[in-house]
């Protein structure tokens, strides 16, 4: 008998995986974990019965939301990152010699000890010496922070349910007070496909123009995710992504990719009719 796992994508479309085993299933004080092994994609992290990650492709989402910012800023040394429990990011992340600190917020600390075990690569920096693990509520963490991150990396769930405060006019404000005076704040902003993940992108764009004085949406093409089609956000107290973005800069730093090039940086900012016309109906 085969086994598949399946998630909605909308409520007419589902995306479905075969399953060769279920590594993990536990159900924590926040959220309902599974870990799977799948012929295709490897092992895949869900969370709530949503893939977050995939060992085939989470380089993609792991490299752009981590080398757009760090390309740009010139000087980022003190990072907060929200969410990403699984380590992906701070593995992009801790390959820059730069950077002194990540502070990582993650909620639920069984997400953590469960990419430990199942996801070894992924979580294989959480232990850096600049990596600091707080299990707490972003929202109460940053509270408590003024002027002390030159970047946020917010990687959170999709705006439903518990991470639904992280898309808030609220919460951007607080990030707002949390960075330095030329910060840069990253996060995901979901599809723009389906409408209910679209409505909830404009929300999002909206308190983040509200809140930034620069602010852009950049894309990326990841397989796992709703219509293969993903967006993020760019919002900063002075860089702009493209205007202050030096290539060769990075480029000097020789570091390997699978996903992100300079090239892409700067066409990952370039956006469809219909996407453009969503962003200047909130802008």
């Amino acid at each position: 008998m085969e086994l598949w796992f399946s998630e909605f994508h909308a409520p007419d479309v589902k995306h479905s995986i075969r399953v060769d085993r279920h590594l993990y299933s536990e159900k924590s004080d926040f959220q309902q974990i599974d870990i799977f092994d799948t012929p295709e994609f490897g092992r895949v992290l869900a969370l709530n019965g949503n893939v977050m990650l995939t060992e085939r492709d989470e380089f993609i989402y792991d490299e752009m939301i981590t080398h757009v910012p760090m390309s740009v800023h010139p000087h980022i040394k003190d990072v907060l990152v929200i969410g990403a429990g699984d380590g992906g990011v701070l593995k992009e992340l801790t390959r820059y010699e730069s950077i002194e600190r990540i502070d990582l917020v993650e909620m639920d600390p069984q997400v953590v000890n469960a990419c430990r075990i199942f996801l070894p690569e992924n979580a294989s920096r959480l232990d850096d010496p600049r990596v600091h693990i707080f299990f707490d509520n972003a929202l109460r963490f940053i509270r408590r922070c003024t002027d002390q991150y030159d970047l946020i990396i917010v990687d959170s769930n999709d705006p439903f349910g518990p991470s639904e405060g992280y898309f808030s006019r609220e919460f951007y404000g607080i990030c707002y007070n949390a960075l330095h005076e030329d910060g840069i704040m990253v996060n995901q902003q979901g599809s723009p496909f389906y409408k209910h993940d679209a409505d909830a992108m404009k929300r999002s764009h909206k308190h983040i123009v509200n809140t930034f004085p620069i602010s852009r949406v950049y894309q990326a093409h990841i397989p796992t995710y709703a219509a293969g089609y993903w967006l993020f956000g760019f919002a900063s107290k002075r860089y702009h992504p493209i205007e202050d973005f030096d290539p060769e800069r990075w480029k000097k730093l020789h570091l390997e990719t699978k996903y992100y090039t300079t090239k892409l940086h700067i066409g990952s900012f370039y956006l469809p009719a219909y996407l453009e016309k969503m962003l200047e109906e909130v802008e």
